[in-house]
Formats: C-alpha cells, structure tokens, sequence
C-alpha cells in the first residue's frame, strides 16, 4: 500500500487515458471519477477500473466520442444514444440536460441506451445537488444475481443513487446486490476472503473465495427486496430507453472486442417548482437533525445520514492523500506501458526511476 496525493493519481490516469486516444478533457474528467471514487472509499469504482477501461478503448468495444446522439428531446425527457462511448463521458452530459430539463419544467429524466459502465453513481446525483436539486442516477449491469428461487443470474446487481441537496445533504448510493462485484474483484487481486454473505460459488452454495464468487451468483441486497428493486431498475434503463437489458448486457471483464450495451437513467428534480429552496433546505436539515439526535447503540458514537461518511473520507483524501494498494498501482504502471504514457515518478518501480 502506499499514499499518494488526488492531483499525481488524477495527472497518471489522464495521461494513460489520453495515450489510448480519448481527447484530453474527456480523459481528466475520466480520471477524477475513478479517483473520486477511491476518495471516497469506493475503491471498486476507482482506479482499479483503468486496465479494464483502456484494454475496451483498445479493442474498440468503448468509443473515444464524447458526444451522444440525442434521438429523442420531448418536453422534460430525452432519450440519448451513447454509441458505447466512456460512461463516464456521456453520462455527465446526460445529467446536465436533466438538470437543464429540470429547471424549465420541474423535472428532467434523460435515459441512455447503448452506454457503457459509468463508475460511481454518486457523480451523477452530486451534479445535480450542486445544481440545488435532487438527483437521482441509476445503470444495468449483465446478469449476475438470480431470482428468489432460482439457480441462474437473471438480473444485474443494477446501482442506483440519490441524492439530496441541503446544509446536511443526503447521498444514498448503492448496488442492489449485498456487495458491488468489483469489491469482489478486489478482494481476489490483494488475496483476501470475503463474507460468506455476498455471494455463492457456481453450484449455489455460499463462498469466501472471491475467485469463487466471480464464477458463480452475486446475492441481492435484502433478498427478494433487493431482487424486486434491481429488476425494476432494468426496465427503467433498457427496457424504456430500447437500450439492452438482461442477457443483452454483456459482462465488463468478458470478451472485450464485444460492447457492454448497459443502459442509463438520469433524473432531475427542482424543489423549487414546489416551493422556495431556504424552505426545502429546512426540512431537509430539520429531517437530518432528527436522525443525528436519535439514541445510538451500545459502543457507537453517533448515527450518520446516508453519504456522510463517503464525504468524510473524501475530505480527508484531499488533505492526505489516498492509500492505494500495490496490486492497483502495478496495473496502472503496467498499462501506461502498454499505451507509451508518461506517469509521475513516484509511481514508477523504484529500479525505473531516473
């Protein structure tokens, strides 16, 4: 493991980035998601993604477009085609014409089809907080949890995200399986087991072996809860936008050459249209105050709104810098290497440096 600042990990993944063709600005803000995402604690959604992301740009699966077709702009809606551009990308282009949409007419919901894997959701609704809205970001992923009942992956462990603007915001964003498959893989490249709650081996039984995991079936979030919302949330990215959903939804770590084709919803709502933002802001700060004044359980020290702590460590990374582990800073030397990138000194191989 070893420490290093926001701006030398955001410079390394922008340069990797820009060497494999996608144009400079697209690629910074490519690399400030991922490195968001590691700031706050969501390494499965960081830096970690870039080999995967770059071996897609090569193969030519992920396009280096930064521009989405609008097919349909109707009122408050839109349907946008992504032509498997960077997810990231075109989905920042997708929230921002919510957010247009939104303060014109209240509400704004964009879907995109034909998108590829957009990183942390949390990007999204935080945009449209920014903004003074609510937010509210939601993708599909390739099968990978089954129905109650079921032995086969009929559904992806789908995120979705919510987030609400005020003096304590609140920030709710989640897969709907118990862990995100990338922690999964994490876990398996640093070595490490993990609960016998997040998912099973390929006969169905419950595992600790992430490789196992990858094999077999993600568990979903609350059991058939969670099942219910994650399919729910594939009609409202595919099956509404014409985009893929189900078995069309190809797997990121699969054949590369073939498009992810997920699919995308992005939603703006604008409290104004119902009311001034100062009295939307205190009910939301009224709401947060009732949950921070709750009694707490034995050996806890305070109860926390939803997002809270991801925002606590983000403030903490960009005074202290991340902790990345080996394993990831390897493949982003590796990767560099294989697009002719340039990375800081510091994390190059201690032999390499000059």
């Amino acid at each position: 493991m070893s420490t290093h600042d926001l701006t030398t990990l955001r410079s390394a993944a922008a340069e990797i980035f820009t060497a494999a063709g996608v144009e400079p600005t697209a690629a910074v803000n490519v690399a400030d998601a991922l490195v968001e995402a590691d700031a706050r604690g969501i390494a499965s959604h960081g830096l970690m993604l870039v080999p995967m992301y770059v071996d897609r740009l090569l193969a030519g699966s992920v396009s280096t477009s930064t521009h989405p077709v609008v097919l349909v702009d109707r009122g408050a809606m839109a349907l946008l085609d992504a032509e498997h551009a960077l997810g990231i990308v075109t989905s920042d282009v997708a929230m921002a014409l919510a957010v247009d949409k939104a303060r014109q007419f209240g509400i704004g919901i964009v879907n995109v089809r034909h998108a590829f894997h957009f990183g942390g959701a949390f990007r999204y609704v935080q945009a449209a907080m920014d903004a003074g809205m609510i937010g509210i970001a939601a993708s599909n992923t390739r099968p990978l949890m089954p129905a109650p009942g079921g032995a086969t992956p009929v559904v992806g462990n789908n995120p979705i995200a919510v987030g609400v603007p005020g003096p304590d915001p609140v920030l709710v964003d989640m897969a709907l399986s118990e862990a995100a498959l990338g922690k999964i893989r994490l876990a398996d490249s640093e070595g490490r087991e993990i609960p016998n709650t997040w998912a099973t081996d390929s006969s169905g039984q419950p595992t600790t072996d992430p490789a196992a995991a990858i094999a077999g079936l993600l568990l979903p979030a609350g059991g058939p809860k969670g099942y219910g919302l994650a399919l729910v949330v594939d009609v409202l990215t595919g099956v509404l936008g014409g985009g893929g959903f189900g078995s069309a939804v190809r797997g990121l770590y699969a054949d590369t050459t073939v498009p992810n084709d997920c699919a995308h919803l992005f939603i703006a709502i604008d409290p104004e249209f119902w009311d001034t933002p100062d009295a939307f802001a205190a009910r939301v700060d009224a709401l947060g105050a009732e949950v921070h004044a709750s009694e707490v359980a034995p050996g806890v020290d305070a109860v926390l709104l939803p997002g809270q702590r991801e925002r606590e460590s983000s403030r903490r990374a960009h005074a202290q810098g991340i902790t990345i582990p080996a394993s990831v800073v390897e493949a982003l030397v590796q990767t560099a290497q294989r697009v002719g990138a340039s990375l800081p000194a510091e994390l190059m191989p201690a032999g390499s440096r000059a």
